[in-house]
Order: C-alpha cells, then structure tokens, then sequence
C-alpha cells in the first residue's frame, strides 16, 4: 500500500475481531510516533500498553459514567445543532466508547512531557507545542497501523479520566495522557461513517482568504 492509499483507507473504526495484536506489529507501529515532528526534537513519548479485559476496564471505568451523562442530554441537543451525517457519526460512537476500549483488547496509552505551562492553562499559542507534537505522533500511528491492516479509534479523556488514567498507570507528573488508542483488527461487520466529500480546489485560497 502506498502512502496516498494508507490515508484513503484511514478511517475510525469502534468494531473490532478478537484477533490479538502481536507485540511485534504493535512495536512497529508505534514506532510511528517518533518519526513525527516534534518542537524540541527530543521526542519525549512514552507508551504504556494495556492488555486483558480486567486491566482494561479498570482504566477506563470513568468512561462508562461520564458517557452515560452525555448521553442522557448529548443526543437530543446534538440532533438539534449538527447535520445528519455528523450526528450519525456521534449516534453511532458515543454508545461504543468504552466497548471500543474493551473489545481491542490492545489499549495504548500514549504520554508526551508537558514543559512550563500547564497544559489546560497555557501562555499563549506556543505552549501547547508538545500537545501538538504529541498529536503528530499519534497521526503517525493511526496511518502506521492502516499500512499494518489494522483499525483504530481513540477517545479523547474528559472530566477525571486523565488524572485518573495517570494515578492508575503512576505517569510522573510532567507527562501528561493525550488520549485512549484502541488498536486491533476490525471485525467483519465494523461499522464505518459516511465520510465528507471535500473539494480541497475550494479550501485552497491565494495570497488572501
């Protein structure tokens, strides 16, 4: 598959097979991450990686609750607010995000060095450097495990998930949780979104917006 192939072909899946995930293919996968771009070159990334539904659902028990919330008043408001195509993207994931986490049973954990400011409280756009280099390094997975024939979706923390992700796994304290990264193959009837169609000739704009 080449390059232009593997981001046609990216996409979130929340439906995975019981098929495991070598340790093989998960180390060359996130290997990914540190070919990305970072701010200060160091490549301060650290992954801990979970598997077995026991140690899994530990990790995610805030998930189920702080869902749970958003779905008692999420959809309805949503439906009022966004198209049909985007509410069925979040009709279809919000009920999956802590089945997505369990049933990969392969969940990864990716952590990045927070420098200076905090990261919910920066200075001004430059501070948020290493969570930008982080996401890089998460793009760079997801396309790494879509060469390796393999799906993904990830969960950005809300609300106590963060803290307690990082109290559970003893993260130290500069090192903040960008986000849960299920990693698996994608079972047989894995439901895909609709994707928009984007005409990038009318995104592109010259010298002025």
């Amino acid at each position: 598959m080449d390059f232009y192939q593997v981001l046609e072909k990216r996409r979130t899946i929340r439906d995975f097979s019981g098929r495991e995930v070598t340790d093989e293919v998960l180390e060359k996968i996130l290997s990914a991450a540190f070919k990305a771009p970072t701010n200060d070159h160091l490549r301060q990334f650290e992954f801990v990686v979970v598997r077995g539904p026991e140690n899994i659902a530990r990790l995610v028990s805030p998930v189920a609750e702080n869902t749970e919330a958003i779905q008692q008043t999420g959809l309805k408001a949503a439906a009022e607010t966004m198209d049909k195509d985007e509410h069925a993207m979040f009709v279809d994931a919000l009920p999956k995000q802590q089945r997505m986490l369990m049933q990969s049973n392969c969940l990864v954990l990716p952590f990045f060095r927070q420098k200076d400011c905090p990261l919910c409280r920066p200075a001004d756009q430059s501070s948020l450097n290493y969570f930008a280099s982080a996401w890089a390094a998460v793009e760079n997975i997801l396309l790494a495990a879509t060469a390796e024939g393999l799906a993904c979706a990830f969960r950005i923390p809300i609300g106590n998930e963060s803290e307690y992700v990082k109290q559970i796994v003893g993260a130290p304290a500069e090192y903040e949780f960008t986000c849960f990264l299920a990693v698996g193959y994608a079972a047989e009837n894995a439901h895909i979104c609709n994707q928009k169609e984007i005409r990038t000739a009318d995104r592109i704009h010259r010298n002025v917006w």
